[in-house]
């Protein structure tokens, strides 16, 4: 159980149904509670088999993520106690591993669920960015900088979640890019990722405190992530029970609030118009151990799982009625519209040249276009995911 208060996920009903209700009240003037072929033309019993399938996946790809996130924890304490190249190699081959399951949950994000509810959600912990190194470590130039480097700061589970983006948004002290920061260290080069020695944690300056501070963070996404997985347990007193009592218009009103926000505002809006306009390494997401391109990859499949209902992981394969089937009961040419574009943008994805921040080089016009292009349907697939809002009849949220 994590080291915070387990019963902040117990929200109650009426709070879930709320968490977009400003955006996303029924434009056709009803109750905004679903029913029969009530607003927007698809059925209440399909919408909730949805939001069922939804809830398993979401359920089943926050164990995985869990699970592989343990294996990280030992990789890093191996690391800690005995460094060398190799515990170090083993320890970066575990956080690209455990990346790739945690990149498919980040569209249960944007609705206020577990994740990034505004009183408790760990998400700014988990995948905070762009980061500052030099919050955090040595950076080149600077020998002594950072929390490690500060022998009056303690390190500490509390103390460096207290520190998470105080004062500034860029003074990431935790989650997935600290531990990349501190297993690749920067990325001065052209041909790969970053190349921190392993003599950082033994005979480098600090070396203690930088392996107490690794294995610290390690522990912390392990609560984290042990929270939203309890989060969304089945038969809890907890944020999956008032999920299950929402109606299945509330319950597709998030989830594709979800979608519409990754797609648009977060992948294709701020991880690659950044990065295209700037063309700098520093503006990449994974821009230490050069994963971007996974990043990509796999948000895109996060979209996929929900539309189709469909998940494939380590707690094995998933398959129901997805927000499709609620949508092809509207309109079947719009949801083979988005079925297109979803597949396009997964092939755009797939189609990048690692590594990525040599793909955004402005004198790469090759690399540039290939990114432009995936930015574009992106976009694309937003705008037809505020078409689905239409066809349903839900107001579209904000991208903001």
């Amino acid at each position: 159980m994590s080291w915070m208060n387990g019963v902040r996920f117990s929200l109650s009903v009426a709070a879930l149904s709320l968490v977009v209700a400003p955006a996303c009240s029924s434009a056709g003037g009803g109750d905004g509670l679903g029913g029969a072929g009530g607003g927007g033309g698809f059925s209440e019993e399909t919408a909730r088999q949805a939001a069922d399938t939804y809830a398993d996946i979401v359920s089943a790809s926050y164990k995985d993520t869990l699970d592989l996130a343990v294996a990280l924890d030992a990789a890093i304490r191996d690391l800690a106690a005995e460094p060398s190249e190799t515990t170090l190699a083993a320890a970066r081959s575990a956080w690209l591993a455990a990346r790739e399951p945690y990149l498919q949950t980040e569209v249960y994000r944007f609705y206020s669920g577990p994740i990034d509810n505004p009183d408790d959600g760990p998400e700014g912990r988990l995948n905070a960015w762009p980061l500052d190194e030099a919050y955090i470590d040595y950076v080149e130039g600077d020998e002594g900088a950072g929390i490690i480097n500060d022998p009056d700061i303690e390190i500490s589970k509390e103390g460096l979640a207290s520190l998470n983006e105080q004062g500034g948004e860029k003074n990431i002290a935790t989650g997935y890019h600290a531990i990349e920061f501190l297993l690749w260290g920067q990325d001065h080069s052209d041909d790969g990722p970053g190349d921190r020695p392993a003599s950082d944690y033994s005979t480098a300056e600090n070396a203690d405190r930088r392996a107490l501070y690794l294995v610290t963070v390690s522990e912390l996404l392990l609560d984290d992530l042990e929270f939203l997985v309890d989060a969304w347990a089945e038969d809890e007193d907890n944020y999956r029970a008032g999920w299950d009592d929402l109606s299945g218009r509330d319950a597709l009103k998030n989830a594709l609030t979800g979608m519409l926000k990754l797609t648009g505002t977060e992948t294709g809006g701020e991880r690659i118009e950044t990065a295209l306009e700037s063309g700098s390494q520093e503006d990449e997401h994974s821009c230490f151990s050069d994963n971007t391109h996974r990043d990509m990859i796999q948000d895109v499949q996060g979209v996929k799982n929900v539309w189709y209902g469909t998940y494939s992981g380590d707690s094995g394969d998933i398959s129901g009625p997805g927000i499709r089937d609620a949508v092809a009961e509207v309109d079947e040419d719009l949801a083979a519209d988005v079925d297109d574009l979803l597949e396009q943008a997964l092939d755009n994805a797939n189609a990048l040249e690692p590594p990525f921040d040599q793909e955004i080089k402005l004198d790469n016009p090759e690399g540039h276009e290939r990114v432009q292009t995936l930015a574009t349907s992106l976009r694309a697939l937003a705008h037809q995911f505020e078409d689905v809002f239409r066809a349903l009849e839900l107001d579209v949220p904000t991208e903001g």
